[in-house]
């Protein structure tokens, strides 16, 4: 398994050359649409005479210095952005499957201004992800995440993106893009699906290991609607205010709604924006975290559908998602699930999110019928040998922008694991986090954050020793 990760990182790097090379090439009327953003240096001639590693040590020095060249804000379509970015991590209220729609791609990265100073649209770039965590449980933070190890320092973290996004702007022509992701850390466990390099972690549980955690193609089509794209692959699955991964959350720990709760889909979806207030997705797909080779894969539909007022101060964002007929397999959920975004002001704002998931004929623990290898089984009635394994969760975030460079969030969580098919313990759960998102120019966060959570039927934390958890902690995310 080893050489075959080896092999695939090998795969991934050459393609990412392949691909930025392709778009090196391109004509100039492409090169044209890739538009920095507003705190990006821009290319000049003297960094032309300046090295690969002067470039990329010069983007630094002018972002942790505040001197970067400034230009104007490309042009978007559609409702004002609600959100500052940053300090916040999306400037926009978020969906999951498509590109926001009608929003020009203004990022340029560190890695990207020192290979070709961000002058082609394919962008490689990523980040590293320390992380440090303190806990009153000894033996393991579970069903906390992603700091799941107890009183470690961890790298959870390192992560590449090769990506072209479609330009959605236009409404002119046809356009198309891609996404490709090699993960490397301690959060692999959290993204891995059944199929894709699944074996160190469903098979064996090693701390560390890799996922090529999301491999996508994306097609706009301007003339369908306000814009339609659709997506094909391995993406991330479509609803949650944390469905990402670090640098797009807006606190360092997760949710214990997001810890249980589906990460990739493959097969492909279609977002259409109805109007600027309106958007709709359908989609089908192998089922949540399994490839559609395996055995565990079963035809599974989308449907969502998202309304933002006028203004841009709500939006409600409504899916069921992974629906087929139920039956038990690996991860095989159904899931529902609403999300409501809401600004009080300009600087405060909330998200709240609650679903229900469920699987069917799911295996009695210590009943005649074995689990599949990775998946729990549940706590069903005497003398039942199978049941159905509901799940309800809720949960709030809270934000204070305080500057440009810092914001406040406090989470509160609610989880009722009705048969502990999802923990591993039949139990009602609550959780409570503060955290402190400190920014170093654009390139470096600091998230120090205090939790405090409790199992309130049994003893469901440190490997059922206590029923109640604090932990200190934090991760870096250094970007590149």
């Amino acid at each position: 398994m080893r050489v075959k990760t080896y092999r695939y990182c090998f795969s991934f790097c050459a393609l990412c050359v392949a691909l930025l090379c392709s778009d090196l090439t391109a004509t100039k009327p492409v090169v044209a649409e890739s538009t920095p953003p507003p705190d990006a240096p821009k290319p000049d001639a003297a960094a032309e005479t300046k090295g690969f590693f002067a470039r990329w040590a010069e983007f630094y020095r002018q972002d942790w210095r505040g001197t970067s060249a400034s230009s104007a804000t490309p042009e978007r379509r559609g409702l004002p952005s609600p959100l500052d970015s940053p300090p916040f991590p999306n400037a926009d209220w978020s969906y999951g499957g498509s590109p926001a729609i009608g929003e020009p791609d203004t990022n340029s990265y560190p890695l990207m201004t020192a290979i070709n100073q961000a002058r082609s649209r394919t962008k490689l770039y990523g980040w590293i992800d320390p992380t440090l965590n303190f806990s009153t449980s000894s033996r393991s933070n579970a069903p906390e995440a992603n700091d799941v190890y107890a009183n470690r320092f961890e790298m959870n973290q390192v992560v590449l993106y090769a990506e072209r996004l479609p330009d959605s702007v236009q409404r002119d022509h046809v356009d198309w893009g891609y996404h490709l992701t090699a993960l490397y850390g301690t959060d692999y466990r959290f993204t891995t699906a059944k199929g894709y390099l699944s074996g160190p972690w469903v098979n064996d549980h090693r701390e560390y290991g890799f996922d090529p955690t999301l491999e996508y193609v994306d097609i706009y089509f301007p003339q369908v609607a306000q814009g339609m794209n659709i997506r094909i692959g391995r993406f991330i699955s479509v609803p949650g205010i944390e469905a990402q991964l670090a640098p797009n959350n807006y606190i360092f720990s997760h949710s214990l709604l997001y810890a249980i709760d589906p990460f990739t889909d493959t097969g492909l979806i279609a977002t259409v924006k109805l109007t600027d207030q309106w958007l709709v997705q359908l989609g089908i797909t192998g089922g949540h975290d399994v490839a559609p080779w395996t055995p565990d894969a079963k035809a599974s539909a989308t449907a969502c559908v998202s309304y933002t007022t006028s203004l841009a101060n709500d939006n409600l964002y409504a899916c069921a998602n992974g629906i087929n007929n139920g039956e038990y397999a690996y991860n095989n959920l159904q899931q529902y699930d609403a999300t409501w975004y809401h600004k009080f002001t300009k600087t405060v704002h909330m998200a709240t999110e609650a679903w229900y998931m469920y699987e069917r004929d799911v295996p009695t623990i210590g009943g005649r019928i074995r689990p599949e290898t990775g998946a729990n089984a549940a706590y069903c009635l005497t003398g039942e040998q199978r049941c159905t394994a509901p799940e309800y969760a809720a949960v709030n975030f809270l934000q204070k922008e305080l500057s440009p460079h810092d914001f406040l969030s406090f989470r509160s969580d609610f989880l009722d694991d009705k048969k502990g098919q999802r923990t591993g313990y039949a139990t009602r759960y609550s959780e409570n986090t503060i955290m402190w998102c400190h920014w170093i120019g654009t390139t470096v966060q600091i998230r120090p954050e205090l939790r405090f959570e409790r199992a309130w039927d049994v003893r469901a934390y440190d490997a059922g020793r206590r029923q109640t958890q604090f932990t200190a902690a934090s991760d870096l995310i250094f970007h590149f």
